[in-house]
């Protein structure tokens, strides 16, 4: 795994910390594992989605869902951040 460089810097997790060891564990189907590592991966990936067909796909407009999706994606990373920091 690649270290964070956050982590490194400040000495505490950044909002992505976790991301990676999320992303293998749904590689091998953990799925609920890989949500508890990580809540905001599933919405990074509809967005991560939305935004290549915003590059790709020129006849349509993507603007408005990739803010809707930005947002909740900020949400899911504070609350996940805000419960592994609090909570666990």
């Amino acid at each position: 795994m690649l270290p964070c460089p956050f982590k490194m810097l400040f000495g505490f997790d950044c909002l992505g910390c976790g991301f990676q060891r999320a992303f293998f564990l749904l590689f091998q189907g953990e799925f609920l594992a890989a949500f508890k590592m990580y809540p905001a991966l599933y919405s990074w990936l509809l967005f991560l989605v939305i935004l290549a067909f915003h590059f790709l796909d020129k006849s349509k407009n993507y603007k408005k869902p990739l803010w809707i999706f930005g947002i909740i994606n900020l949400l899911f990373m504070f609350g996940g951040y805000y419960y592994k920091h609090f909570y666990i």
